[in-house]
C-alpha cells in the first residue's frame, strides 16, 4: 500500500516556524506562502502520479517545458492561468518590468512550497543577469522570457573548463572589423540547450585578461545559422529524455547588440547567475523535497507494522526522522539568513556557496534515509523519492562540485 496523501490541513506551510518569539516572515508573504501550499495540494498532488508515470519527463528547471511534454493543453492553460492570477507568475521579477518586486527571501520561502512535489508550477522563469538588458534588448530578449514566451540557457561550462571556466575556457569571440562578433568553440553539458530559445554565452574576449575583464557574455538566438546543437544530447540518469547538450558555435556571428552588459564584464555576469540561481535558489530547491521526504516518512512509519508494532516505535527508525527533521531546520535558517543580506545588498557569494554545499549533500542524504525508512516501496517509482533523489545527487556536481563550493568558502575563510 501506498504512503496515502496528507489532507491538505495537515501538509505543512514549510515556513512557518512552530514556536512563539522567532523569526516570522511578513504577513503579505506568509499569505503567498499560504496560497502556494494549496495550489501544490489542490492542483499539483493530483497530477503527480501521471507525472511520475510518464517517460516524457525531463530533467530541468524550465518549468512550461516539462508541463507542456507531460500534460496537454488543458492543464497547462489551467496552472498558467492560476500562476497569473495569483500572481506568482512575476514571482521572481522586479517592479519596474511589471513584477511583484517580493523580496528574495520572499521568494525562497514560496519556491520552497513549491518544490514539495516534482510536478512543476509555470512562472516566469526569468535569469537575474536578464534585467541588464539595455535598449532593444528589452524588447527582443527580456520581455518575451518575463511573458513566458521564450526561455533561456546558461553556457559557461566546456569540454576541458568545467570547475575552472576563467582559466581553461577556450570559446572566443572575435570582432569581424565592423558591429559583428563571431564566436567559435563548444559549450557542454549545457541544461536544456535543445529546448530554449536564448542561449546565454560565455566567450574569451581578451585572452590576457580572461575572467579579469576578457570574457563577455552574448545573447545567442538558439536559431542562428552558427548554433549547432548536438540532436542526441547526453542521457543521463536524470531522466528519460536528455537535457543536457553539446553546443557547437560555428563562426556564430552575432550582433553587437547582443552583448549583454559590458565588453568583457561576461565572467562576472555569469558569477550573479550562478549566486542566486545555481547555489543560493538550490535552498528551497532541496528544502521542499526534504520536507516531503520527512512528512511521507513520518506517515509510512506509523502506518507500517513489523513483528507487532509500527516501526515508528523502533529507536533506529525514530533517529532517522530525528536527523531529517534536524537537516531541514538548519538549511532552512541558513537560506533565509543569507537571502535576507543579499537582500540588503551584501556581497554573499560564498555564503551562497554554503547553501548549495550543505543543501545538496543534506538534501540527498535526508532522501536517501526517506527511501531506507520506506524499504523496498522507497524504490517505487510511483513515489517521489528516487526522483528527489537523482536530483539531489546531481546538484552536487551541476553548477560546481561540492568540492569547488568547499574552495570558494575556504577562500574567504583564509583571505589575508
Amino acid at each position: 500500500m501506498f504512503p496515502p496523501i496528507l489532507p491538505f490541513e495537515e501538509i505543512p506551510v514549510n515556513s512557518t516556524p512552530s514556536t512563539e518569539n522567532v523569526f516570522k516572515l511578513p504577513d503579505d508573504v506568509q499569505e503567498f506562502c499560504n496560497v502556494a501550499a494549496r495550489i501544490v495540494r489542490e492542483e499539483l498532488l493530483p497530477l503527480e502520479q501521471q507525472y511520475l508515470a510518464s517517460s516524457e519527463h525531463a530533467y530541468g528547471v524550465k518549468e512550461t517545458i516539462n508541463l507542456k511534454n507531460v500534460f496537454g493543453p488543458d492543464v497547462v492553460e489551467r496552472l498558467t492561468r492560476i500562476s497569473k492570477e495569483t500572481g506568482l507568475w512575476n514571482l521572481m521579477v522586479p517592479e519596474e518590468h511589471g513584477g511583484s518586486g517580493l523580496s528574495m527571501l520572499a521568494q525562497i520561502a514560496i519556491l520552497e512550497q513549491f518544490n514539495y512535489t516534482p510536478v512543476p508550477f509555470p512562472f516566469a522563469n526569468v535569469p537575474n543577469i536578464l534585467y541588464q538588458c539595455r535598449g532593444e534588448q528589452v524588447e527582443r530578449f527580456l520581455e518575451p522570457v518575463v511573458r513566458g514566451e521564450m526561455t533561456t540557457s546558461f553556457a559557461q561550462t566546456e569540454p576541458n573548463a568545467g570547475s575552472d571556466p576563467g582559466g581553461m575556457m577556450q570559446t572566443r569571440a572575435v570582432r569581424d572589423g565592423g558591429g559583428d562578433w563571431i564566436i567559435n568553440g563548444t559549450k557542454m553539458w549545457i541544461s536544456m540547450a535543445a529546448e530554449s530559445d536564448i542561449i546565454m554565452v560565455q566567450a574569451v574576449t581578451d585572452s590576457e585578461k580572461r575572467q579579469r575583464g576578457g570574457i563577455t557574455m552574448f545573447l545567442v538566438e538558439r536559431d542562428n545559422p552558427g548554433v549547432h546543437i548536438e540532436a542526441c544530447g547526453i542521457r543521463t540518469w536524470l531522466g528519460p529524455k536528455p537535457s543536457q547538450y553539446v553546443v557547437h558555435f560555428d563562426n556564430c556571428r552575432v550582433s553587437g547588440a547582443n552583448v549583454l552588459g559590458d565588453v568583457g564584464a561576461g565572467f562576472s555576469l555569469g558569477q550573479k547567475w550562478l549566486t542566486i540561481h545555481d547555489r543560493l535558489l538550490r535552498g528551497p530547491y532541496a528544502l521542499g523535497k526534504m520536507q516531503r521526504a520527512l512528512d511521507m516518512s513520518v506517515d509510512w512509519a506509523k502506518q507500517r507494522v513489523t513483528f507487532g508494532k509500527p516501526i515508528a516505535e523502533r529507536q533506529a527508525i525514530q533517529w532517522k526522522l530525528v536527523d531529517m527533521s534536524i537537516d531541514i531546520e538548519a538549511l532552512r535558517s541558513l537560506t533565509y539568513s543569507v537571502a535576507a543580506r543579499a537582500d540588503a545588498g551584501e556581497d554573499v557569494r560564498t555564503e551562497a556557496a554554503m547553501v548549495k554545499l550543505v543543501s545538496t549533500e543534506w538534501g540527498a542524504r535526508c532522501v536517501n534515509e526517506a527511501i531506507q525508512v520506506h524499504g523496498a516501496m522507497g524504490e517505487a517509482l510511483e513515489l517521489p523519492l528516487t526522483l528527489f533523489y537523482r536530483y539531489l545527487r546531481h546538484a552536487q556536481i551541476g553548477g560546481g562540485t561540492s568540492e569547488i563550493q568547499r574552495v570558494l568558502i575556504a577562500r574567504k575563510l583564509l583571505k589575508g
